[in-house]
């Protein structure tokens, strides 16, 4: 038995041996790499003509900064890539301007690991377009909005390093030798629900997340029998800096500061009727916007539009001293939600007229293939021979509605925090 033991323990001693000496080799193989690397960057040609003009910065290679760089200053991440030499590929920095309707795809981005999302989409056009100069991480790329699932866009921003002179590339389509119309070849390649609608090249120092200096929403809603007087009321209080964590989905493991600043908050016809409603939209203008806010803020002031809830309501979730906790309550549909525009300083976003124009006429393509959709349905209303609801019945019925203010509520931010401290020492 003793023999048998001393066996195992010289095998596992062997193999440890095994082990360290293939970590020592690794080591050395990523030195070597580490001076091969450092002496590309050396030789590299900065100063060249074209890295010179700054509203078209063309570069031959980048290296962002490292993730313990990023973490520390996420506005910087893409500052430290360094000028150098791919003659194979000639790169620039890029602000792409999207549209799409999310009625099918599971959000914005792609993290989830849940598909289709907008994002993946974007990527496998990229991709097949040959556009693409490496991962995410190297092409430092940037959104600029992270939409919920079925919400839609005609605003959303990204940047990110993109090949710029393509003269054999497939489904490339060069304008001439040094520019590539990236609205036209991706519009090519994406699937009918997203479009590119421009392009800008941007500062090396640009991301579309925090470089964007404003976003504007717009939630759409059928009238009813809203109060919409009572709703402009409340929505007026929303205006200016406040924490706005009753009305987000708190994510307390990443986010500590819930204070937003809201500079317009508008609720307006939409000009568009039906035989039996008329069309609304909420327009919110901010400079950032927390996780389910919109659709969180739009719920609340349906309560108050249908006279469930006062427009007081909204000073009182806003005081997270009297309020400190969430009350629990349902968000809005996701599906009348669109981030409208993203607004920076200085980004132009270009499209040729022949692009353009077949943006205009695949939009106008679809617009009719929904109206005939929707006159469909206007015909088998009028087949049908119920009475027609008088214009003056309301909407809602007015169900056993609970107080937002005597709801069960959520933890609070501090609650959450503590939590968290808990499970982290726990697994320690």
């Amino acid at each position: 038995m003793a023999a048998a033991g001393g066996d195992g323990e010289a095998a596992a001693a062997a193999a440890l041996r095994a082990e360290v000496d293939a970590l020592r080799r690794r080591v050395q193989e990523l030195e070597r790499e580490n001076q091969r690397l450092a002496k590309i960057v050396s030789t590299c040609s900065c100063g060249s003509k074209e890295d010179s003009v700054a509203s078209s910065p063309v570069l031959t290679e980048s290296v962002c900064s490292s993730s313990q760089e990023l973490q520390k200053n996420m506005k910087s991440h893409c500052a430290g890539h360094q000028a150098g030499v791919v003659r194979h590929c000639p790169k620039r920095l890029v602000a792409l301007k999207i549209m799409y309707f999310g009625q099918r795809f599971f959000g914005f981005a792609s993290e989830a690991h849940t598909e289709p999302t907008v994002e993946s989409e974007i990527f496998k056009a990229l991709e097949r377009a040959k556009l693409l100069v490496g991962s995410r991480k190297e092409s430092c790329y940037s959104r600029c909005g992270r939409t919920d699932k079925g919400v839609s866009a005609t605003g959303q921003v990204i940047s990110l390093f993109l090949r710029s002179n393509i003269k054999d590339a497939g489904l490339a389509v060069v304008d001439n030798e040094s520019e590539i119309d990236y609205v036209k070849v991706l519009n090519r390649i994406l699937p009918h629900d997203i479009r590119v609608i421009g392009w800008c090249p941007v500062a090396a120092d640009f991301l579309a997340r925090f470089s964007c200096l404003g976003r504007e929403y717009i939630y759409l809603f059928w009238k009813g029998d809203l109060d919409v007087l009572k709703m402009q009321k409340a929505a007026a209080k929303f205006i200016g800096e406040h924490d706005y964590r009753n009305f987000c989905k708190m994510d307390a493991a990443n986010v500590s500061n819930y204070r937003r600043h809201i500079t317009d908050f508008n609720i307006s016809s939409y000009n568009q009727r039906s035989n039996y409603d008329e069309l609304w939209a909420i327009t919110i203008k901010g400079s950032a916007f927390l996780w389910h806010q919109v659709r969180c803020m739009v719920a609340v002031l349906f309560l108050i539009g249908q006279g469930l809830e006062l427009p007081c309501i909204v000073d009182s979730l806003l005081d997270i001293t009297k309020t400190p906790r969430k009350p629990q309550y349902k968000m809005a549909s996701e599906i009348p939600l669109i981030l409208r525009s993203c607004l920076f300083d200085e980004v132009n976003f270009m499209s040729s007229s022949d692009a353009s124009q077949a943006l205009i006429e695949h939009l106008k393509d679809e617009y009719h293939q929904y109206m005939l959709q929707a006159a469909i349905f206007r015909e088998a209303l009028s087949c049908l021979t119920f009475r027609e609801r008088n214009s003056f019945e309301p909407h809602h019925k007015k169900r056993n509605h609970i107080p937002l203010m005597s709801r069960q509520t959520e933890p609070s931010y501090e609650e959450r925090v503590a939590k968290l401290k808990t499970k982290s020492a726990g697994s320690l």
